[in-house]
């Protein structure tokens, strides 16, 4: 069965992008994101800087789908005033201290369950899965994607992590998914990345025991690839490109081989977004109370890194 993607995913509002050609091409999509191509790496890196909370809320899911149409619209080469340069690896990242992200816009969920509100809890898990789709499919190019890890990998967090071809976590940085603790479940592609990494019962391990794990625990569990010493995960994100100079077309090649052997269709993340609907809806007040905790936790990491 071949993979594509849905035309629903790609439609997507275009974003005024401003290229400042140099060393690196910068391009800045909305205060929540920005963009910069290395030409030396071939390294299309993003960063967001998510506000008021580092969570994907419905404004910076937007802005990913807008810089996801910017990327497919190039068609793998980006204009650097002078020439022309093959996309060879996309990179996510943060922009805030501290913090990968974490997750879903859960003071959302909240108002939308209490409304009993299905639809929009639908639209808002498509979005999801949409942004998180497009990166896993490589965006039907010849590259290598790479999730780059600085801090607090959390929920929906570690699920765009995950939907990269590789992961490349500093020390610090830490990794689970809370929604147990409310009684809920992580919908937006976990279980299917990483039944497909890890299989079925050390998924369900991951995703049901409320955890919180290292990167060195991830790393011996085989769901990152990379553990770098703190504040160094741009130079291992580096060095790696540098290691695979040679190699890079096999590797991409076999990354796409991957996602056709042990192959995730929109679909099957579609599904699993209906079902976690169903289950946000069956949520009781007590659980609802457990979620506003976390919402005060993602209130407490709001401040931006400087990116240069």
């Amino acid at each position: 069965m071949e993979m594509h993607i849905p035309a629903a995913v790609l439609s997507v509002h275009h974003a005024v992008v401003k290229p400042d050609f140099g060393t690196t091409s910068e391009f800045r999509f909305s205060p929540q994101l920005q963009a910069s191509f290395d030409r030396q790496t071939r390294a299309l890196w993003s960063r967001w800087t998510a506000a008021p909370r580092p969570c994907f809320n419905p404004g910076l899911l937007a802005d990913i789908r807008a810089y996801y149409g910017f990327l497919g619209e190039t068609g793998g080469e980006i204009d650097c005033g002078d020439t022309s340069e093959p996309i060879e690896y996309v990179i996510l990242a943060s922009g805030m201290p501290g913090v990968f992200q974490l997750g879903g816009d859960l003071d959302l969920f909240r108002q939308k369950i209490d409304r009993r509100d299905r639809e929009a809890l639908s639209a808002y898990g498509r979005a999801c899965i949409d942004v998180l789709y497009r990166n896993y499919l490589g965006h039907e190019l010849p590259l290598t994607t790479i999730s780059l890890v600085q801090g607090e990998c959390l929920g929906g967090g570690f699920e765009a992590a995950l939907s990269s071809d590789l992961i490349i976590a500093e020390r610090r940085s830490r990794f689970g998914f809370p929604e147990i603790l409310f009684n809920l479940f992580p919908g937006m592609g976990a279980y299917s990345f990483l039944d497909r990494k890890v299989g079925q019962r050390r998924a369900e391990e991951i995703i049901t025991s409320g955890k919180i794990y290292t990167a060195e625990e991830m790393q011996a569990l085989g769901v990152i690839d990379v553990v770098a010493e703190d504040g160094e995960g741009e130079t291992a994100v580096n060095q790696l490109i540098r290691q695979r100079s040679r190699s890079r077309n096999g590797m991409a090649a076999l990354a796409a081989v991957r996602r056709r052997v042990h192959q995730i269709s929109y679909q099957e993340l579609e599904d699993v977004v209906e079902l976690w609907v169903d289950a946000a809806l069956r949520l009781r007040p007590r659980d609802l109370k457990l979620m506003q905790r976390l919402v005060s936790r993602q209130n407490g990491l709001q401040e931006p890194a400087v990116v240069h």
